[in-house]
């Protein structure tokens, strides 16, 4: 090119752009002359007299945008209106001199007119040896036909296309199948385009540049930035796992096997250092084809002598090609499951924290996928890092919400103890937080009270706040309280708490949690057949009637434990036809628990089966989803009071009384087979009860003999004068009634109502008593 610049100078001086005129002129190659001192350059110009200093008298300088000079032959500057053909062909000559990118143009007919390959010999003429064949045969494309139809494409539309990926084979050098970036512009005339006439097409310019390092480091951080944004956000270790392996197969990897130490899916905590050859590993997950021999949840030893054992030794990630593998009479089964997917390379890595080994991440690439590099083990290793960082997280919990349900199941009641009117029974369903609690406590009078509550926070939180309400409500109930009475009291509890929780150091976590817990507490009164409930912010209960009806009781329930404002409870009680069931259940369970729609309805009819079989009803009908998981129901049938098993009369208002009661009670003594110490002790406490009613009560007394648990004796007058125990001195005459009560039976108390009050006394019963 004859009006091309010899040489493009940048603003320091250096050669930037070199021509083959420059390089008949001055000697060195493009390659070497690009980079050094114009100069240097000039110094060695071959032209007669050019080497002593006077070359430059022989050139001119045209400056050019971005501080850059053109350096021309004297003789040839460009006039004004040839400057930019002169410029367009200068472009020219650099693009195929010097360019890093294989440029080929070509004809309408997409067959080859000139060719700059960079990779080629400089010396050669590639465009002489090359014209006139079809671009087609010139690149070598795993799909040609797309190639070819992309360029068309551009030929008939005029649209550019930039930067198009196509496969193509793998050459001499290291790696797989190359990917090469094509982009392609159509030629032509330039006096029609100004016009607005395409004007006559001359074919296209296309570029071919191999982007294959850039492809790989783009699938590499694509899949690391996968990893990062999918794996770790739970806290399962298995669903760790199957994130990462979901993350990776099939884009990075075609075959994806985790295998995790299996006291650490027990939460337990892993050993620092190397693992020990005798430590079992679970596969937790797997993607990409037949898990073959070893499927998910597989639990086995590493062998030594193979990769996997090596990198839970020395804790590094390696690249392995499988090919006759020397490793595979160590451990043929999984050698024969490699050889099953096809596999030619795999990439293990350790999944390691703080010094300690967690589990084996094993990588396969099988068939005509790339093989894994050097390049992966830094990116590899990040996975690894990150799934690590995920499965201890998922540990920590997994080990406290094991501590947390141990316990909370040492806080609720381990077996039902037997009433004489209610059977009870109960299902915790698996999972949760331990922050649901339910009890049956006996009650004086053969009373049964039901109670069932929740924990607005999970773990061994939970489980602490729940044995402490617990406990007081155990403590409330045996002062004989009445359920609005008693939730009243349990409010106090609760602000008492959620104040000693509010005066914790600031970093204490638990001091930014507020306290926030429900309770509902029934009593069933086999006598009357009456259930009485409370609640405070926990869904009242359902009950399902022996012929399949069923409500949930009309209740105002008041606000949660824990809350600063609150509202009077108030309690409700409906009558129990015999053979009811009054189920108490979670928060969770309160759309389950519609008495048209809900599935408890239907899972407990009929009623009449045993009480472990309804429970087993519900459990299988009710659906697995998270939100149920530690889910509660507490169940209790409810019957009548059975008549062989107490007595009652009404007795004289006077001083006959004592002696009245002391009759019927020997001769009730006599059919219980009570009689004896028993009996004596019995008749005692009973002219006891009855004296100091009439003495210090009110008409009408009454006499009521329960035998449940124990041997129960209530005294009810219409007074509400309360009772106290005595410690009469030596010369009293009176006053050790009670005291001679609390020495001959094992609890007594009383209790109050609106007609009066009832003092009752509980004696233990030797042997089955009746």
């Amino acid at each position: 090119m004859a009006d091309a610049p010899l040489m493009v100078v940048d603003g320091a001086g250096l050669v930037t752009g070199w021509s083959r005129a420059a390089e008949r002129r001055f000697g060195p190659t493009a390659a070497d002359a690009l980079g050094l001192r114009v100069m240097d350059v000039l110094a060695g110009d071959r032209r007669p007299g050019g080497g002593d200093g006077r070359a430059a008298a022989g050139l001119r300088l045209e400056p050019l945008a971005g501080a850059s000079w053109a350096v021309w032959e004297a003789h040839g500057p460009p006039g004004p209106g040839a400057r930019s053909d002169v410029v367009e062909a200068a472009l020219l000559d650099v693009l195929f001199t010097q360019a890093r990118v294989c440029v080929h143009v070509l004809d309408p007919e997409l067959r080859l007119l000139r060719i700059s390959d960079p990779s080629a010999d400089p010396g050669a003429d590639e465009s002489e040896r090359l014209r006139g064949r079809p671009f087609r045969e010139v690149c070598a494309f795993e799909e040609p036909e797309r190639v070819e139809a992309f360029v068309r494409e551009v030929l008939r539309t005029g649209a550019p296309g930039v930067d198009r990926p196509f496969r193509a084979p793998p050459d001499d050098g290291p790696g797989g199948r190359r990917t090469l970036a094509v982009t392609a512009f159509r030629l032509q005339e330039g006096h029609g385009v100004r016009h607005g006439d395409p004007g006559e097409i001359l074919g296209a310019a296309v570029s071919v540049v191999d982007v294959s390092e850039q492809v790989r480091r783009r699938g590499r951080d694509a899949a690391l930035a996968a990893v990062r944004d999918g794996v770790g956000w739970t806290l399962d270790v298995d669903a760790t796992c199957r994130d990462l392996v979901e993350a990776l197969v099939p884009g990075y990897a075609d075959v994806g096997v985790v295998e995790v130490v299996d006291a650490v899916l027990r939460g337990e905590t892993p050993e620092p250092g190397p693992l020990a050859p005798d430590v079992p590993l679970r596969r937790a997950a797997f993607e990409g084809g037949n898990q073959g021999t070893h499927p998910v949840g597989d639990v086995r030893e590493v062998q030594p002598g193979t990769p996997f054992q090596r990198a839970l030794t020395d804790l590094r990630v390696r690249v392995l090609p499988l090919k006759d593998a020397p490793w595979a009479d160590a451990d043929a089964a999984r050698a024969d499951s490699v050889r099953n997917i096809g596999a030619h390379t795999l990439l293990v890595a350790p999944l390691t924290l703080r010094g300690a080994a967690l589990g084996l991440v094993s990588l396969y690439r099988c068939g005509d996928s790339e093989p894994f590099t050097d390049e992966d083990i830094p990116v590899v290793s990040a996975m690894a890092s990150r799934t690590a960082l995920g499965i201890d997280n998922a540990r920590r919990y997994v080990h406290e919400y094991t501590i947390a349900s141990a316990l909370q199941r040492r806080l609720l009641p381990q077996r039902p103890a037997p009433q004489p009117a209610v059977e009870t029974d109960h299902l915790l369903l698996p999972g949760g937080g331990a922050d649901t609690w339910f009890d049956t406590i006996a009650l004086s009078g053969a009373r049964t009270a039901l109670v069932i509550g929740e924990v607005a926070e999970g773990g061994i939180h939970a489980a602490t706040t729940m044995g402490q309400l617990r406990t007081v409500v155990h403590a409330l109930a045996a002062l004989d309280l009445e359920p609005d009475e008693l939730l009243a009291r349990l409010y106090d509890t609760a602000a008492r708490l959620a104040n000693e929780r509010a005066q914790l150091p600031k970093s204490d976590p638990l001091q930014q949690e507020p306290l926030a817990a429900t309770c509902a507490y029934a009593v069933y009164d086999p006598f009357t057949e009456k259930c009485t409930v409370a609640s405070a912010g926990h869904p009242a209960p359902l009950v399902v009637e022996p012929g399949g009806d069923a409500f949930v009781v009309g209740l105002a329930v008041g606000p949660p434990l824990g809350t600063a404002d609150r509202a009077p409870v108030a309690e409700v009680s409906v009558p129990l036809r015999e053979g009811s069931l009054l189920v108490l259940h979670s928060n969770a369970l309160r759309s389950h628990a519609q008495p048209s729609s809900g599935a408890l309805r239907l899972a407990l009819t009929p009623t009449d089966r045993p009480m472990r079989d309804l429970c087993d009803s519900v459990a299988n009908t009710l659906p697995d989803s998270a939100d149920l998981r530690g889910a509660a129901l507490l169940l209790a049938r409810t019957h009548a009071m059975p008549e062989d098993r107490y007595a009652a009369w009404e007795l004289p208002y006077d001083k006959t009384a004592p002696a009245t009661a002391r009759r019927l009670t020997s001769k009730r003594m006599a059919d219980w087979h009570l009689e004896g110490d028993t009996g004596d002790a019995t008749e005692l406490i009973v002219s006891e009860l009855v004296t100091n009613a009439v003495r210090y009560g009110r008409p009408p007394v009454e006499l009521r003999l329960i035998l449940d648990r124990g041997l129960t004796c209530e005294i009810r007058d219409g007074s509400t004068t309360a009772p106290y125990m005595k410690y009469a001195g030596a010369v009293d005459e009176g006053g050790r009634g009670l005291f001679i009560i609390s020495q001959l039976a094992s609890l007594w108390g009383t209790r109050y109502a609106a007609e009066g009050k009832t003092v009752w006394s509980e004696q233990a019963i030797p042997g089955d008593g009746v």
